[in-house]
């Protein structure tokens, strides 16, 4: 079964199990959201087309990643003006895995998965940034014995 969805002015043709990058949508990795938007439905069968949409029919997908995309350059140039401006952009997306194709107004059977938590750091365990138990150009017990002998002649 396949759906052609809209999110970000743009449609996609999705299966259970696609990953496709959108325009960036409210939510943190491991969450599952619902794309109510669903233009198409196929597969199985007849397609069933949406006026505008198909009534009772979502996507549940879950968030992977957010972030953003590739760079691109904008550059504007007007000839024989010595004008000419280079910038750089780069647009803020959210990658999401599908992992249902719902119809008929049911709910997504899939729960949120809880990313993976780092391990808390203790601040107390952690020395202070720049220490170290023998700092570049230190003293130590070593260092001082050596400056302090004299030499014999």
């Amino acid at each position: 079964m396949y759906a052609v969805v809209k999110t970000g002015g743009k449609q996609f043709r999705v299966t259970p199990d696609d990953v496709i990058k959108v325009e960036k949508l409210d939510g943190q990795a491991g969450d599952i959201i619902q794309l109510e938007t669903v233009l198409m439905l196929g597969g199985e069968g007849e397609a069933e087309i949406g006026a505008p949409t198909v009534s009772g029919a979502s996507i549940a997908a879950e968030i992977l990643e957010q972030g953003r995309d590739k760079k691109i350059t904008v550059f504007k140039k007007r000839r024989r003006q010595n004008y000419r401006r280079k910038k750089g952009h780069r647009q803020p997306m959210t990658v999401l895995r599908v992992r249902e194709i719902l119809t008929g107004g049911a709910s997504p059977s899939v729960t949120a998965s809880t990313p993976k938590a780092k391990d808390p750091i203790d601040p107390a365990a952690t020395p202070p940034r720049g220490a170290t138990d023998n700092p570049v150009g230190a003293f130590t017990e070593d260092n001082v014995a050596e400056a302090t002998e004299t030499k014999d002649d």
